[in-house]
């Protein structure tokens, strides 16, 4: 496929052609109804029997089968005639839009694809200083309207040649046949939706062939990479061309994002704030910080693999509100341990790649806790920003919302994981930082999570005032919280737990209790002996955010939770 032809093609005689199919399976099918009637339904009234009869009865049922078969076949050549405009429609519009972007940047692109500009300050047609930059960028766009026109080209051109065949050869007059057609047909269009349990999923995804799948992963890449129950290689690959995508999209919004407008407009008792320039900058800062969150996604799943740097698969990613992704350290798929690690405030998007460097840390740390005991098995760390996190400590972390409305869809991603693995069971952690355990808690008490360990990070409290209302054994559950860490603020804000809070602050300063019991404002405190959970040591001078800094007691403990090697 190249420029030209997919810029000059006429997608509206693909439709001419779709709409002839119609009418020709339409009149197709009043000959067969009418054959039905005035013939197959006149000799079975008939009172004509013996041998001659019953071979003649035989072969009308017969042939009223294939002609059956025959316009059910003609619809599949409709359908896919109809498939192919609105993909190749897709294409044009993608590739139109990119060649009147490269115009309006004064930039020249060759029938080849190559990109030239007039580098001269003093020339009419000077490009300007960013040319090279906004070049790679349509090029690129270019480059995927060209291929996402070939995949259609194949599609089409596989089905259409199929279909063909049948005709030829007859097995399109073949009950069986049009059945397996009409299966594919049905599943190449009928992906599960968002929520469907993942061992459905799995079925499903299962039941395609190779090029089904493929097809699929091309055609639908947003839907499938985010579909739990479908295999990881699968979700990276159809995830891989999102994120490209996106990565274009987000640069064509910011370059036609406009020039700035003032700050400040005329009022009737002065100056007063423009909205226009508060929508603009609010804007322009969003597209900013998801283009960031995407190039660390790309560096990251680019990096050359060796020892340091394993391979990383992208799970999910969408840019919906500040944007979410979730992304893989080794396969979790194959993989012995798995940990999913769900980070708290401030999650999003165009922060995810200091999340993605815990969960590296995070296997760099079960691989040292493996290799001293001799343990060859592997890990995978998840790093799963697949919610709508709070961005402020107030008012947005002081309710709970958020860690409810993120309960289902991490239950079905843990549920997913266990469904798409590989051989045996893994072992498998939910790890969190901060509000990230509120979320988790939230989810482990209302849906239950098939997880074998949790750890929790500076909680502020994970809705539950015991480990064993988190349905998993408490002999499982760690929490962590460093010297220096000021989480323990997080005050209640009942003034029963508040009252409560004073009470045992007050009989520990005096010696009177010596467990004293503490609430946060999301629940107990999980660091106190009543809550239930064994508590894991944090190195001197512990803040916040240094739980994952190099040769930590906490990282080294995290590694050894995660691989089952914790035995303190």
């Amino acid at each position: 496929m190249d420029i030209k032809s997919l810029y000059d093609a006429n997608i509206n005689n693909i439709t001419i052609a779709k709409n002839a199919f119609d009418a020709l399976a339409k009149a197709f099918g009043q000959h067969v109804d009418a054959w039905q009637h005035e013939v197959a339904d006149r000799l079975s009234a008939s009172n004509w029997t013996g041998p001659t009869a019953g071979t003649a009865h035989g072969r009308i049922a017969e042939l009223g089968g294939e002609l059956q078969a025959a316009k059910q076949e003609l619809s599949f050549v409709s359908r896919a005639l109809a498939n192919a405009a609105e993909q190749f429609a897709l294409a044009q519009s993608h590739l139109i839009n990119a060649l009147d972007d490269a115009k309006k940047a004064k930039l020249n692109v060759a029938p080849d694809g190559r990109i030239t500009w007039d580098n001269e300050p003093s020339s009419p047609n000077f490009a300007g200083s960013g040319a090279e930059r906004t070049a790679i960028a349509i090029s690129n766009r270019i480059t995927a309207a060209l291929t996402e026109a070939a995949h259609a080209d194949q599609e089409i051109s596989t089905r259409l040649s199929h279909l063909a065949t049948n005709a030829s050869n007859g097995t399109g007059l073949n009950a069986a046949t049009v059945a397996q057609d009409l299966a594919a047909e049905n599943a190449r269009e009928n992906i599960p939706a968002a929520g469907t349990d993942p061992n459905n999923v799995k079925q499903w995804w299962n039941g395609l062939t190779e090029d089904q799948r493929q097809k699929f992963i091309d055609a639908h890449p947003d839907r499938i990479g985010n579909l739990d129950g479908i295999p990881a290689t699968d979700r990276d690959r159809a995830n891989r061309i999102t994120l490209q995508q996106a990565k274009q999209d987000l640069q064509v919004q910011l370059d036609h994002l406009g020039p700035e407008p003032p700050a400040k407009i005329a009022g009737m008792s002065g100056a007063v704030s423009n909205p226009a320039h508060d929508d603009w900058e609010r804007r322009k800062i969003l597209l900013e910080e998801q283009i960031k969150g995407v190039n660390a996604i790309d560096k990251r799943l680019t990096t050359k693999v060796d020892q340091n740097n394993p391979p990383t698969y992208l799970l999910g990613f969408d840019t919906k509100g500040l944007g979410h992704a979730i992304v893989a350290v080794n396969n979790p798929d194959t993989a012995d341990n798995v940990s999913t690690y769900v980070p708290g405030t401030g999650a999003r998007l165009g922060e995810i790649g200091g999340d993605i460097d815990r969960s590296d840390r995070m296997v760099a740390s079960a691989n040292a806790a493996n290799k001293k005991a001799g343990d060859p098995r592997t890990t995978s760390s998840i790093t799963w920003v697949g919610y709508d996190a709070p961005q402020s400590i107030v008012p947005q972390a002081t309710k709970d919302t958020y860690a409810r409305n993120a309960s289902e869809s991490l239950h079905s991603f843990e549920s997913g994981l266990r469904t798409t693995h590989q051989g045996a069971p893994s072992n498998n952690t939910i790890l969190a930082h901060s509000y990230g355990t509120t979320t988790v808690g939230y989810a482990l008490r209302d849906k239950g999570l098939p997880v074998d360990n949790v750890v929790l990070i500076a909680s502020p409290g994970v809705g539950v005032e015991h480990a064993r209302d988190l349905g998993v054994d408490p002999s499982h559950v760690f929490a962590a919280k460093g010297d220096i860490d000021k989480i323990d603020m997080a005050f209640p804000m009942t003034a029963d737990k508040l009252a409560s809070n004073g009470g045992n602050n007050l009989g520990s300063w005096y010696g009177l209790i010596q467990n004293p019991d503490h609430h946060l404002i999301h629940g107990r405190d999980p660091m106190v002996p009543d809550f239930g959970a064994r508590t894991i040591p944090t190195s001197p001078d512990t803040d916040h955010s240094d739980y994952w800094n190099d040769n930590t007691y906490s990282l080294t403990a995290m590694g050894e939770i995660i691989t089952g090697k914790w035995n303190r």
